[in-house]
């Protein structure tokens, strides 16, 4: 099934009718059941955290590598946390949102994705502007309208959200967040980053070229 015209429901795509109830879906994802998370997923956004801790902190010697935890707090213990509050603020900004890179293979795995569904992204940004608009420079070929961002504002929220969507499958970096929509019924793929080694209990790819092995393309 490709993706529609321009005035297609993206909220409208359906499984194929002959598709078996009790198939496994994290063993053969079909398009339509998947989400994404966007930052530290689609958008490599600690690298320009990292960046900015550099050039504000002089802090030459910080990498991803140092960012074991989620909270940003813990990993830098000698910072003030209004200093780190203030430095994630910027780095969520319009501006330095759309400095952020792509993690390796996204524009290519979305692009072909689009072909067959919407691309549905759900994050705990508090504002979905600045990260739609990165998304539609990322893939200027695919049709703004089959690009769908909803901002949570809180990563707690998007079990709600994600169910609403009729996702099955979503695609997480956070911890945390992995485990709770797991816990609520939903499957669950880690992409892999230096916070969210705590354990093996879910498949993690280290790239979006690993991610399309997942996926049941019709």
């Amino acid at each position: 099934m490709k993706y529609g015209s321009a005035s297609t429901n993206l909220l409208r795509y359906v499984s194929p009718t002959d598709e078996k109830n009790f198939r496994d879906p994290l063993s053969s994802i079909l398009p339509w059941e998947l989400a994404f998370d966007v930052d530290g997923v689609v958008a490599d956004t600690m690298a320009v955290f990292v960046e900015v801790v550099k050039e504000r902190l002089g802090m030459d010697h910080f990498s991803k590598d140092h960012i074991r935890e989620y909270d940003l707090s813990r990993c830098l213990p000698n910072v003030k946390r209004e200093v780190i509050d203030e430095l994630i603020c910027l780095v969520l900004s319009d501006e330095y949102t759309l400095k952020i890179p792509p993690c390796p293979g996204a524009s290519e795995f979305l692009r072909k994705f689009s072909n067959y569904a919407p691309l549905r992204f759900v994050t705990a940004r508090v504002w979905p502007e600045s990260v739609t608009r990165w998304l539609h420079n990322l893939l200027p070929d695919v049709p703004k309208e089959a690009i769908q961002v909803i901002a949570t504002g809180d990563p707690n929220k998007k079990s709600s959200i994600l169910r609403d969507m009729k996702v099955k499958v979503f695609v997480e970096d956070r911890w945390d967040t992995c485990l709770k929509l797991h816990t609520e019924g939903f499957g669950v793929i880690v992409y892999d980053q230096p916070w969210n080694r705590k354990g093996s209990d879910f498949p993690r790819v280290f790239n979006w070229y690993e991610l399309e092995e997942f996926i049941l393309w019709p």
